[in-house]
Parts: structure tokens; C-alpha cells; sequence
């Protein structure tokens, strides 16, 4: 099978192309000898990518593709799926790792079919002492036959691992992939992954009984590097359990250092494949809300220590299982939804679990840690209570969603406030047994109050407010910043508009794609990654869509793995999706960060365009209808052509600090809105709980 047995849709030649779709739709009108569509639909065709690659060049639009887009077309556009690809890709990385020389040898070889057949008895060889036989192991070995259509691919992907490393470029892959299609699976973000692995603790031994693409037994490894350790996972999913495994094995620091790895492809809870195992730390993010758990066929399994969870109670079904996986003394950190702490069908499995000391801590997280994003997802911190141990008189309850009100939880700096108060609540709890309380934060509670009729564990029911709206000093003092921010606002407010009509002026205009080509600016798009975290350690803040709409401080977080594209001062950002008129020039605020997804920056040259009137012209929303192309769900800019006026520098300028004076007021009116909300929710809160007087 050839090269061109990989796909590829206008969307990824317009990638290839550095262009807009829109561009791809004209050359496929105007250009006869452009690819014919090889595969999909009408409406959505694919082309053979060899052939785009040749035309692109033929027609001086491409001199080279890049490498990471060049192998992950392959892999997106692969015949089997892009998970096989990665499966395929995954175990070809592993040997690059661990056998960097018998890959060399086999990469000689230029017949694809006897290339096959040594590289799958090669990769035998590498899995079976990683992952054990093959009727142990979530890794099969592939097929001489399976592997001939991804040979391009392999030899692609072990290219890049020559820039990246195996382990890099492996987690490039993944993280594209998971990023291509978010709604297929559950992730767990990389900033909760690494709280729930401190909470858990250092651990020789670890387990992920749902474990999905690994996110969480990953965050383990990180945090307690050293030999010996051992790693198990576990999903129904096999592609999961398959790709958790090599995510694992291919640890970038390997040799002694690399921890054994064993995966399991099985419904944990009716027909759990690593029940001989006890880890010294559970980690899980499990599903929630599942009917069909097996209720009813499991109504007398031995995990069921502290009672038979209720149909509706999958999750305490987890929970028990998690702690009959412990060691003793051996801990587990469950993500929970709220609805766990409170609902009535489990309250005696709740009270069971208090009574005998296996539950030590919950966490409420703010809404947007972790998806789904409109929900305040729970932490549950377990221990296994050892033989003859004494129980726990106190439960730990920390609430953290008021952390999040001044800001976006997933901005780095909000969410490093809430990890720093998670990790000081519970540190000091864990040493002492108990914690001095912090009113509207943190407190530890006797059991013995909490085993009421309805043993609610939710911790905004139990932690006491702090003084309503901060107490009248603090009222006092926002209340004196917004008049002086009213006042200031005031000030910078633009004055009258005359009353004679100013026929408009008929400039010569431009376009930003002939800016462009005449290198009066240059144009950029984002990473491909965009930040998902699959890989890497070494992380970079990322300006966001939200962040350019809002007005806020960049507030992702982006692998330096994946090579961003890094903001200077005086870039002008705009978002291309979603049809608003905004534009950002970027400060010494988010100078530094990363470009986020969905974003395109145009870095305007000193001596030609001044960066205020560039992103001045670009907002108007008459330029932005003009550049939009309307999709049934979305709006798309073209940034390309968005218009503005060929002005001699000096005028530029002089409309240049308009607009930026404009920008300024903008962020005051912001500033004052957001003053206003705490004061007016401030003294409604003051009001309702009597601590102000209606005087």
C-alpha cells in the first residue's frame, strides 16, 4: 500500500497551506489538475495527501510540509483510525527507545512487506519484556498485514522522535489527537492530575482502575520518580488501556528510572482484571452517574465493605472498590460529583465510611477545573483503615469555589491559589489530625456531627461563611475604589460627538494578507496542540479566546513541547471563531505567553504599521462582516482579508492613540462593572445575614 493511502480533508490543507478554507474551496474551482477526493463524502471530501503535498509544491504554495503536520495527517488521515495509528505509531516509538539500533537496521530495509515482517516480530520482542505475554498485556503485538498501511507513518514518527524524542513526539501525537476530538473522551486536566498525585502521596505502587488515555497515573510518575515503582490501569475501553500503557512505557527518562507498567482492558466493576493487585495509592476520574454498573449481578462481591451501593450510587461503588485495591494504610483521591456528598440513597454507606475512619477529606474544586465545566467537582481523599488502627474523629472539608470568583480557574494563577490552599488545609490536617478553622474555606469536623439523618458531607453546608461581604472595612474599601474608578472613567470617557456629519474620507485599502505578502507584517496561528498536557513537564501560560474577549490576563496553560508561538510586545491578536469584533495588542501583561487555539496574531514591522491602528481598523465590525464566513454552527474570520486604510505612518499614529485611549477606557469600564458586582453582592449578603442594618 502507498503514501496516498492517507487521507487528507480541506481543513488539513488549509493547515498544510498556512491559508483559510475558503482558499482550498477556490483552488479546487479554478485549478483543474487539483486532487481528486479519494474518500469521504460530498460535503466533506478527502484527498490523498501525497498528491496535495505535490501540488502545493507544484504551485509554489508549499516548500516543505512541516514534519509534526506531515505526520499527523498521516496518522489523522490513517485507513484504520487514527487510534490504531497511534497504537501502531506508539509501539514503533517504543522501539526507537528502547532500540534505537535495530530500528536503524529495519528502517533500511525498502520492501514495505519484508520491512512488516521484521519490524512486528522486532516489536514482540520490545513489548513482551515491557508489558509481559501477550495474554497479559493491553498492548497486542501488530500484524505484519496490519502494519503495512502505516509504514509512511512509522517512518515519519520516528523521524520527529529524532527532534522530540520518543517519548515528545508520542505525546505530540496524543495530545493532537485528544484535542481533534474532545466530546470522545474524559479528560482530566493536567493541574487537578498532579494535586490528586500529592494527595495521594508517594507511592511504589499505584493503580488507576479508569484510567482512560492516563492522565492521572502519568501525574504519579511525575511526582515520585525513582526505580521500583509499578503503574497499573485499567479501562473497558481496550484502545484506552492500550494507549494508557505506552503513554506510560515511554518515559522520558528511562533506563533503571523507567517504572514497570501492566494495563488491563476489562469492566472494572463486573469483571475486574487486577484483582490480585494492592497499590499503595488509587487515583480515578470514573463515570459518573452509570445505571447499568451491575447492580444487580454484584449484590454480594466482597468489595462491598461499607454497604451495597444503591442503583443510583455508582460512584460510592467506586469508592469501595478503590479501597478494597488498597494496601492498608494506603491511600485513594477520587474525583466525585457534588451530588455524591449529599444524596439520600447514600447516606449509610457515607456514614459506614466516616464511622470507620476510610474517608479523611472533600474537596469541593470551583466549577471549570475539571469537565464538565459548569459543575464544582468533589475530591475524595481515602484512606484503608489498617488492622487495630484507630479511627479518625475528624473529616477535612475544604471549599475552594469562592477562589475562583475573581477570575477563570483555569488562569494559572487562580488555580495555583486554589492548589496552594488545598495542599496547606490537608497537609496540616494530615499532621495533626485536625485543623483550625478558616471561615469560608476549610474547617475540620467531629464525625460525630456529621452522622445526622442525612450525613451531608457537602462541604458549603458545613463551613462556616466569612464575615458577609468581607466585614464594612472591607465594604469600605471597595466601595472608595470605585468612585476613584468611576471618576477615573469619567476622565477617560471620549468627548462630544460634533453634530456636523463628516463625510467619510475614501482611503486606499488594504488587505492584512497583502500586508503580508509585502512583509509589512507577518501573519501566525497557533500550536497545534494548544496546551493539552498530554506530554511534558515545562509549561508556558497561554492567551486564550476568553482572555481577548474579557480583557483578562492569560489564562491557559501550554506544554513547551509543542513549540508555541510566543507573544511579544505590541502583536495584535483576534479571534477567528465565534463572529465578535475584538482585537487585542498584546502588553507586558501577556507578553511571554503563548498563543492560545483559535487565535491569530499579526506582528506588525516597526517602520511600517503602528500596532494600535492596525488593531484599530481591524475591529470595526463593518471590516469583520467582510471577512466572515458563516458554518450552520460558527462564524469563521479570515483574517487575510480584513481591510485598513494605506496611511503614512504619522497619521497611523495619530489614530493609533485614539484607539488606544479608547482601549484604556474600555478596561476601566471593566474594572469598574467588576468593583460594582462585589459591592452589590457584597451588601446583599451583608443585609440577608444581619450583619449590616437596612440604614
Amino acid at each position: 500500500m502507498q503514501d496516498n493511502a492517507t487521507e487528507v480533508t480541506a481543513a488539513g490543507i488549509a493547515r498544510l497551506a498556512g491559508v483559510g478554507r475558503a482558499a482550498v474551496s477556490n483552488w479546487r474551482r479554478r485549478h483543474a489538475d487539483f486532487p481528486k477526493p479519494v474518500g469521504g463524502t460530498e460535503t466533506s471530501p478527502s484527498f490523498a495527501l501525497t498528491e496535495v503535498e505535490e501540488w502545493l509544491r507544484d504551485q509554489g504554495k508549499l516548500a516543505e510540509v512541516p514534519l509534526r503536520e506531515r505526520v499527523w495527517q498521516q496518522l489523522a488521515g490513517h485507513p484504520a483510525g487514527p487510534v490504531t495509528a497511534l497504537l501502531h505509531t506508539g509501539c514503533a516509538l517504543l522501539l526507537v527507545h528502547d532500540r534505537p539500533t535495530e530500528w536503524l537496521a529495519l528502517a533500511a530495509t525498502e520492501d514495505g512487506r519484508d520491512l512488516t515482517g521484521r519490524l512486528s516480530a522486532a516489536l514482540e520482542g520490545v513489548l513482551t519484556p515491557r508489558f509481559g505475554h501477550a495474554t497479559q498485556r493491553a498492548v497486542a503485538t501488530p500484524r505484519p498485514a496490519e502494519l503495512l498501511p502505516s509504514v509512511p507513518l512509522l517512518r515519519g514518527a520516528a523521524e520527529l522522535a529524532a527532534e522530540l524524542g520518543a517519548r515528545g513526539a508520542f505525546a505530540f501525537l496524543l495530545g493532537r489527537h485528544l484535542d481533534a476530538n474532545p466530546r470522545q473522551y474524559t479528560l482530566t486536566p493536567q493541574g487537578p492530575a498532579e494535586l490528586m498525585a500529592v494527595l495521594a502521596g508517594p507511592a511504589a505502587t499505584a493503580l488507576d482502575p479508569a484510567c482512560g488515555t492516563g492522565a492521572l497515573l502519568d501525574a504519579v510518575r511525575a511526582h515520585a520518580p525513582g526505580p521500583g515503582r509499578t503503574l497499573y490501569g485499567q479501562d473497558a475501553s481496550a484502545e484506552l488501556a492500550a494507549l494508557t500503557a505506552l503513554r506510560l512505557a515511554l518515559d522520558g527518562n528511562g533506563g533503571a528510572d523507567a517504572p514497570a507498567v501492566r494495563t488491563a482492558a476489562a469492566d472494572t466493576l463486573r469483571s475486574d482484571a487486577l484483582s490480585d493487585v494492592r497499590a499503595d495509592a488509587v487515583v480515578a476520574h470514573p463515570p459518573f452517574n452509570e445505571r447499568g454498573w451491575g447492580h444487580d449481578e454484584l449484590a454480594y462481591d466482597p468489595r462491598w465493605e461499607y454497604g451495597l451501593p444503591a442503583r443510583t450510587e455508582s460512584e460510592l461503588a467506586w469508592v469501595q472498590h478503590a479501597l478494597a485495591r488498597l494496601k492498608d494504610g494506603g491511600s485513594a483521591v477520587l474525583l466525585m460529583p457534588p451530588t455524591v456528598a449529599s444524596r439520600r440513597s447514600g447516606r449509610r454507606i457515607r456514614a459506614d465510611l466516616l464511622r470507620r475512619g476510610a474517608l479523611r477529606a472533600v474537596i469541593a474544586l470551583p466549577a471549570g477545573a475539571v469537565p464538565p465545566n459548569n459543575i464544582p467537582l468533589h475530591l475524595w481523599v481515602l484512606r484503608r483503615p489498617g488492622v487495630g488502627a484507630p479511627t479518625a474523629p475528624e473529616l477535612l472539608l475544604v471549599d475552594t469555589t469562592g477562589l475562583a470568583e475573581t477570575g477563570d480557574v483555569r488562569e494559572q494563577r487562580v488555580w495555583g491559589e486554589v492548589r496552594d490552599a488545598v495542599l496547606d488545609a490537608w497537609r496540616a490536617f494530615d499532621r495533626d489530625g485536625s485543623l483550625a478553622e478558616q471561615p469560608g474555606l476549610a474547617r475540620s469536623v467531629p464525625v460525630i456531627d456529621l452522622l445526622d439523618d442525612e450525613v451531608d458531607l457537602a462541604p458549603a453546608r458545613r463551613l462556616p461563611p466569612p464575615a458577609a461581604g468581607g466585614g464594612a472595612a472591607e465594604l469600605t474599601s471597595v466601595r472608595e475604589e470605585l468612585a476613584d474608578v468611576l471618576r477615573l472613567t469619567m476622565k477617560l470617557a471620549p468627548g462630544p460627538v460634533p453634530d456636523a456629519v463628516v463625510s467619510p474620507p475614501r482611503w486606499p485599502l488594504t488587505t492584512v494578507g497583502e500586508l503580508a505578502r509585502a512583509g509589512a507584517l507577518s501573519l501566525r496561528t497557533a500550536a497545534t496542540n494548544g496546551g493539552s498536557g498530554a506530554g511534558g513537564h515545562a509549561r508556558v501560560p497561554v492567551l486564550t479566546d476568553h482572555d481577548v474577549l474579557a480583557g483578562t490576563a492569560p489564562s491557559g496553560a501550554h506544554t513547551t513541547d509543542d513549540e508555541p508561538v510566543i507573544l511579544d510586545v505590541g502583536d495584535v491578536v483576534v479571534p477567528v471563531v465565534g463572529g465578535a469584533a475584538a482585537v487585542r495588542v498584546v502588553d507586558e501583561v501577556a507578553a511571554g505567553a503563548a498563543l492560545g487555539r483559535g487565535l491569530a496574531l499579526l506582528r506588525p514591522e516597526p517602520g511600517a504599521l503602528d500596532p494600535w491602528f492596525l488593531a484599530g481598523f481591524l475591529r470595526s465590525t463593518a471590516n469583520n462582516r467582510q471577512a466572515s464566513s458563516y458554518a450552520s454552527t460558527a462564524t469563521r474570520l479570515d483574517v487575510r482579508r480584513l481591510q485598513l486604510p494605506r496611511l503614512p505612518l504619522a497619521e497611523q499614529a495619530e489614530y493609533g492613540e485614539r484607539f488606544k485611549s479608547l482601549a484604556t477606557f474600555e478596561d476601566t469600564l471593566r474594572h469598574a462593572a467588576r468593583l460594582g458586582e462585589h459591592l452589590v453582592q457584597a451588601l446583599h449578603d451583608g443585609l440577608t445575614a444581619g450583619t449590616l442594618p437596612p440604614g
